[in-house]
């Protein structure tokens, strides 16, 4: 198992994990591996191309001392030509090893990409949502954009740069011994200063990581929860937590500057003592005769030509650093064991995520293929199961031969001591129809998340078809247990093509069918591509009802003998919910499902009402029971009745 360490932001999260260092480099090696020879021919290109450039030098000193010669005008013809050489050669060697090293930068980077994105997809989203969003999202965008960066601009400058500087200590060796001792004499100074840096840059670039998950965390909290945040007067408060959020990552970059600052201050001042020391010491060779003067303008050209790689190199360690950085979080996700279903044998599925097959992709952070990518609540989710009667678990992931659902003695807390649901006992019978309501915060939506299996009961059970969702595991709840919400993303490309997501191999007719199905195939064929039109991101922009029936079609697409709607009517006016509810009843029908009931039509329509208070279960009964009960929902009802 890899060794990863958790790094906690301060905020309450448990982010997911960092690889150490070692970690990180094993991972490089690993991705270096299978291109080991398109590294030795860039290595080797980079070696020819620096190795040409250094001869400049040597040149430009044998003219020096054919001037001072005095020799006739003719003698500078050949040394002038070898320069124009030298200069065309080693631009072309340099762009073809820069090409070559960029090549191999950009297959590792895709294949890390490949790896980080197919281990975020199989994560349980119960995992996920307890580090955040903002946390997955930060290392989706910032920390991939920052090691891009590095590895399109600074891996090749950085191989260029270091092969200059050891060949051209090898070129002053070459020229006198005593002009490389003295160009050393910058290296105590440049080592000291390297070592004070790497000292203090780590932990400062991995806090400031930490520092932009954590802001774009708690902007996302409060962007999202708008509504609810201006219901309970928390604007200043959350106001109050973004600015302090936002502070930390600034007073982290400007920490960073600072250092950097200091850190380009020490090595000029090695620049100055070392070339000093080339000057003085070819003044000396000189006068000595022990050199000639072009030898001594060769060295000191030599050093000079060493500025730049060197602050180059220096200065890489910074973006190295905040690279290094953003590989670890990297590395440490795409470490993260999936999770695993057991099956007969022992058998495993490691393709899904969370036991949760996404069918809507909520908040534009979800997958549509079954893997979760993403947290928010607002997901249509398909969970499988997979058992035979009588409790039998096959490891080909097979549907439970009965679509029931029991939950026993269910509780459960996001945090210790603050329980959401207490002691629930929920029977659903095969086929059978049941809304699920209750004022807001009673608990529905986190019952609906634990039938689909996106987390885990903390106390009691949840079966499907007789067979514990443990038993089960996530791929077979993902064949079972469809779960849609109120919060749909469009996935930028053709509608078609968004619409397989659920059912890869359907057929346009098949599409066409689903479609029609729940009212969508008349408004589909009139967009301008028909099931071709290019939507979401840059496309064709849906409504807020048609975006929904399209969770409905891939929930009809997928076909689960359990759905789940939590609240999918909820963001419609008036009128499209009442589309979308008679569309929700078609796509229901032939199905077991739970209704998390935001408009009481849909209680009244259901074969049985589940009243939740304070996460338990207080009423139970057909509408017409608990209108005349007089009891909670009666009330309920009453108050609903009088808004419409």
């Amino acid at each position: 198992m890899t060794a990863v360490v958790t790094v906690e932001s301060g905020a309450g999260r448990d982010l997911l994990p960092t690889a150490t260092g070692a970690r990180t480099w094993a991972v490089v090696r690993e991705l270096l591996r299978p291109r080991r020879w398109l590294a030795v021919a860039a290595l080797g290109t980079m070696v020819c191309a620096t190795g040409v450039g250094l001869l400049t030098a040597p040149l430009l000193g044998h003219i020096v001392d054919v001037v001072v010669q005095g020799r006739a005008a003719g003698a500078l013809t050949w040394p002038v030509v070898l320069l124009a050489l030298v200069a065309v050669t080693g631009g072309l060697a340099t762009a073809l090893g820069l090409g070559l090293v960029a090549r191999l930068g950009e297959g590792m980077l895709a294949a890390l990409r490949e790896r980080f994105v197919e281990r975020v997809l199989g994560l349980p989203l119960e995992r996920v949502e307890r580090a955040g969003s903002g946390d997955l999202t930060a290392r989706v965008t910032n920390d991939v954009s920052v090691i891009a960066k590095s590895v399109r601009e600074a891996l090749p400058e950085l191989g260029r740069s270091a092969l200059t500087i050891g060949l051209t200590l090898v070129g002053l060796t070459v020229l006198d011994w005593r002009f490389l001792l003295a160009a050393l004499l910058a290296a105590p100074i440049q080592l000291y200063t390297v070592r004070w840096y790497l000292r203090r840059a780590p932990a400062l670039y991995a806090a400031q990581r930490v520092a932009v998950g954590a802001q774009q965390q708690q902007l996302l909290d409060t962007v999202g929860g708008a509504r609810t945040v201006r219901a309970f007067r928390l604007r200043g408060d959350h106001v109050h937590r973004v600015v302090r959020r936002s502070e930390a990552a600034v007073d982290l970059a400007l920490r960073g500057i600072r250092l950097v600052t200091r850190f380009f201050a020490r090595l000029n001042l090695a620049e100055f003592v070392g070339l000093s020391a080339v000057l003085a010491t070819g003044f000396v060779l000189v006068g000595a005769d022990a050199v000639s003067i072009g030898t001594a303008t060769a060295a000191a050209l030599y050093f000079h030509n060493l500025f730049n790689p060197i602050n180059l190199v220096l200065a890489l360690v910074d973006d190295a650093q905040a690279a290094g950085a953003s590989l670890a979080r990297l590395v440490g996700v795409a470490d993260l064991p999936t999770e695993s279903v057991a099956g007969a044998g022992g058998a495993h599925d490691t393709t899904g995520a969370g036991g949760a097959y996404n069918t809507t992709g909520a908040g534009g952070a979800h997958d549509t293929a079954g893997a979760g990518g993403g947290t928010d609540s607002g997901t249509a989710v398909v969970s499988g199961g997979a058992v035979e009667s009588g409790g039998v678990v096959e490891s080909d992931g097979a549907r439970p031969a009965a679509a029931t659902v029991k939950a026993a003695g269910v509780g459960h807390a996001y945090t210790p001591g603050h329980e959401v649901l207490r002691e629930v006992d929920l029977d659903i019978g095969a086929g059978e129809r049941i809304a699920l309501v209750g004022a807001s915060g009673a608990g529905k939506t986190t019952l609906a998340k634990l039938i689909a299996g996106i987390h885990r009961p903390a106390a009691g059970s949840i079966s499907l078809g007789g067979v514990d969702l443990t038993d089960l595991g996530p791929a077979a709840t993902r064949r079972t247990v469809a779960l849609v919400s109120q919060e749909v993303h469009v996935f930028a490309g053709p509608l078609a093509d968004d619409l397989r997501l659920a059912r890869p191999e359907a057929t346009d007719a098949e599409l066409r069918d689903a479609l029609g199905r729940v009212g969508a195939l008349s408004w589909v064929d009139a967009l301008p591509d028909g099931l071709f039109t290019v939507v979401g991101e840059g496309g064709h922009r849906l409504t807020v009802t048609q975006a929904q029936q399209l969770a409905l079609v891939r929930l009809v697409l997928a076909d689960p003998p359990i759905a789940i709607l939590d609240e999918a009517t909820a963001e419609a006016g008036s009128a499209g919910a009442r589309e979308l509810e008679a569309a929700a009843d078609r796509a229901l029908a032939g199905r077991t499902a739970l209704v998390v009931a935001h408009r009481l039509t849909q209680a009244a329509t259901a074969d049985r009402v589940v009243v939740l208070d304070a996460g338990r279960v207080v009423e139970t009964g057909t509408h017409d029971e608990l209108v005349a009960a007089g009891g909670r929902y009666a009330t309920l009802w009453s108050a609903w009745s009088a808004t419409r």
